[in-house]
């Protein structure tokens, strides 16, 4: 540690995002990236968008990238926001919005970069435990807070809370702002982002790294009321005045006009899912319902540590948390047919 780092610095314990490693013919099922790439419209557009004008600073507005979000989900332009990936996204809600006297409220077993904010941000804050089925249970969550944010597929569990269940804790919780992440959501949910509109405290927030194959370009989204957009570009033009690169916003443009590519690829992941969930079941292992691009599985009779370390050994990286009520379990990205085939290969033989 540093003498001349700030107080706030020494007592930070940072997010450890999943491990990218180098090694050569990897079957990578541990960070939730897409197995399909980008749509060919997406690779056109960024190599047209190659050109001496990168001398040039971005629009520090991304205003088509805003407007084709805004047309895509039926909205104002003023109603979306964007950012460097969901994370810079969700580290200006978290600033914009969670500084309050009372607690912030989220799961106890969630996306842990939430602890993580609260504190960079110094925001208090409560765990909410999930119920003995990781499920959320709205009703925890009508006490006094702060804010309210919690992921819909949650991760690491990939389990969905129905659109219902949103709207009526929409309707119980009315005096602070309630955040739903929603990266994983076109895997099978339904987006709360019908719901902003009616309620002024709504913010959803949505990423193109997983559903849309973007990962390596960071682009994120925020839509809601245009007083907390409004929040969040105060937020931002006093932190970066140009979170996106001129390629990213070309990127993401293309990427929201090609619709049919967008649906196709999600559909080769929802099957996918569904048939790595039951061939996992048929090996014994009991399987979260998911909907996400990844599921949440645990064996009866095998620790998941070392059937973590057992299919590392055989090129299958997947993600294995520490965390005490979920260390025996497994979050598993699902992958290419190829990729699953093997996954299912490796654990047959070391179950």
């Amino acid at each position: 540690m540093s003498r001349f780092w700030s107080p706030v610095v020494h007592d930070l314990e940072p997010y450890v995002p999943g491990e990218q490693p180098k090694m050569a013919n990897l079957i990578k099922l541990n960070t939730n990236e897409n197995p399909y790439g980008p749509s060919p419209k997406v690779l056109d557009a960024i190599r047209l968008a190659t050109s001496d004008i990168l001398r040039l600073y971005p629009d520090p507005n991304a205003t088509a990238l805003k407007q084709s979000i805004a047309d895509h989900h039926q909205l104002a332009i003023n109603q979306v926001f964007v950012g460097n990936g969901s994370d810079e996204v969700l580290a200006h809600v978290f600033h914009a919005f969670f500084q309050q006297q009372a607690p912030l409220l989220f799961p106890d077993i969630t996306y842990s970069f939430y602890p993580v904010y609260c504190q960079l941000y110094q925001i208090d804050h409560q765990a909410i435990p999930l119920t003995n089925a990781f499920e959320i249970k709205v009703e925890d969550y009508f006490r006094e807070n702060g804010g309210i944010i919690f992921p819909n597929p949650n991760a690491p569990t990939s389990r969905l809370l129905d659109l219902a269940e949103i709207e009526k804790l929409l309707q119980k919780n009315t005096e602070s702002v309630v955040v739903i992440d929603e990266a994983y959501i076109d895997f099978g949910g339904e987006t709360a982002i019908v719901l902003v509109d009616k309620y002024p405290n709504l913010l959803v927030t949505q990423t193109l790294s997983k559903s849309r194959s973007l990962a390596g370009l960071r682009i994120g989204f925020a839509v809601g009321h245009p007083d907390l957009i409004a929040g969040l570009v105060r937020i931002k033009d006093s932190f970066n005045s140009y979170p996106l690169d001129s390629l990213a916003i070309t990127a993401g443009v293309a990427a929201f006009e090609d619709q049919a590519y967008f649906e196709q690829t999600c559909q080769k992941v929802i099957d996918s899912r569904k048939w790595v969930t039951s061939e996992l079941e048929a090996l014994g292992f009991t399987v979260l319902p998911s909907g996400a691009n990844f599921v949440f599985a645990t064996h009866p009779h095998n620790d998941a540590a070392e059937l973590s370390t057992g299919l590392r050994k055989e090129g299958v990286i997947v993600r294995h948390f520490k965390q005490e009520r979920i260390q025996q379990y497994l979050r598993i990205t699902i992958g290419s047919t190829e990729e699953n085939q093997q996954l299912l290969a490796v654990m047959d033989t070391l179950i």
